[in-house]
């Protein structure tokens, strides 16, 4: 049986006073790649930063078996999770590889080499990090930025990755190099928490898949399921 990463029971958030997220339930295995897909205020958003602890909630959120919803962001962050948000978040005024450290802060008494070793494998996965590494991060484009965004999780050395639309404004060159990392994260033993308006996209690389609508579950099932399901056609994935 696969182990569960994250355990999400019944779990409800507020945003700006508004109840987003109701009465949510939903798991993702080691190893594996979740996706929820919905349109633009279906709570998607507010259900990664409610198991990140950015958000209060109400409900039952487990990390590897531990009841986690009394610790803060940065308990959270040691324990394994990392979220890339919609913005991104870099320091841009500092270059690439200064951005990379700051994500190893969780692993920081490891030392000089460990370190390294992390970038190494960033670099690998994100070949145009290592030739800008020396770039201000301003500078760079939507996909580095995105590439960029990323890789810094990643130095977390984290069980858990949440990425909050990762190909928002993307062009679709970018967007497959992207969801090809993503896919190669798999390999690593990564869990993988994907929210996607991009649900062709989601679908194909995830393994599981969610449908949030209006702040609960609409649909669930495995991706290929979803993907041949006419409702989601019609409403997520067109005829084309």
């Amino acid at each position: 049986m696969t182990d569960v990463v994250l355990e999400v029971e019944e779990l409800s958030a507020t945003y700006r006073g508004v109840v987003a997220v109701e009465g949510l339930t939903l798991n993702v295995p080691a190893g594996r790649i979740v996706t929820v897909i919905g349109p633009n205020g279906a709570g998607k958003t507010t259900l990664l930063n409610a198991v990140m602890g950015v958000l209060p909630a109400r409900g039952v959120v487990r990390f590897r078996g531990e009841a986690i919803g009394r610790l803060d962001v940065e308990a959270r962050v040691r324990r394994g999770i990392s979220l890339v948000p919609e913005t991104r978040e870099l320091f841009a005024t500092l270059g690439v590889e200064d951005n990379l450290r700051l994500g190893f802060w969780r692993h920081r008494g490891a030392g000089a080499a460990a370190m390294r070793r992390a970038l190494d494998e960033v670099y690998a996965l994100f070949p145009r990090l290592r030739e800008r590494r020396s770039q201000a991060a301003g500078t760079l484009s939507g996909g580095e930025r995105q590439m960029l965004a990323m890789g810094r999780a990643l130095m977390a050395r984290p069980s858990l990755l949440m990425l909050d639309e990762p190909s928002l404004g993307l062009a679709p060159l970018i967007v497959r190099d992207i969801f090809r990392a993503i896919a190669a994260l798999r390999d690593t033993g990564v869990a993988i928490l994907l929210v996607e308006q991009n649900a062709r996209a989601a679908l194909q690389v995830a393994e599981y898949g969610y449908v949030l609508e209006t702040g609960r579950i609409a649909l669930q099932g495995a991706s290929a399921m979803l993907a041949a399901d006419p409702r989601v056609i019609e409403t997520y994935l067109g005829v084309g």
